[in-house]
């Protein structure tokens, strides 16, 4: 999740590192969500937040189908790191949803993410 999107919502997020989640591929439909995929990577951020008001956020109707799961996340520095990662499960995952892949791209390129990540992303 980008920091804004958290910010907009009363949530401040500390500790921002860039990481990748081995053997998951993101899935982009009407929303996007992280699926467990063999061989798979995804990138993005990890970030300290307080637990409750990320938990108040994900109770929301509009996200309220996301589940938390427990990953462990290889950061740049090659340490590994135990997070929580909100996911849709896969049947709920429909449609598309151009803008968001679109935004999701440039914050990916902004990053300096993979050239080949960033393409599935565009894709």
């Amino acid at each position: 999740m980008d920091r804004s999107i958290l910010s907009k919502n009363g949530i401040e997020a500390t500790h921002s590192r860039k990481g990748c989640l081995n053997d998951y591929a993101l899935k982009i439909g009407n929303r996007a969500s992280l699926i467990p995929s063999k061989g798979a990577k995804s990138y993005g951020l990890v970030m300290t937040v307080d637990k409750d008001k990320i938990q108040s956020l994900y109770a929301e109707a509009s996200v309220s189908d996301y589940i938390p799961e427990e990953v462990e996340v290889v950061l740049d520095s090659g340490d590994m790191l135990k997070a929580t990662c909100y996911n849709l499960p896969l049947e709920l995952l429909t449609g598309t949803n151009s803008f968001y892949a679109e935004k999701l791209y440039q914050l990916a390129q902004s990053l300096g993410f993979p050239t080949d990540y960033l393409e599935k992303i565009r894709q």
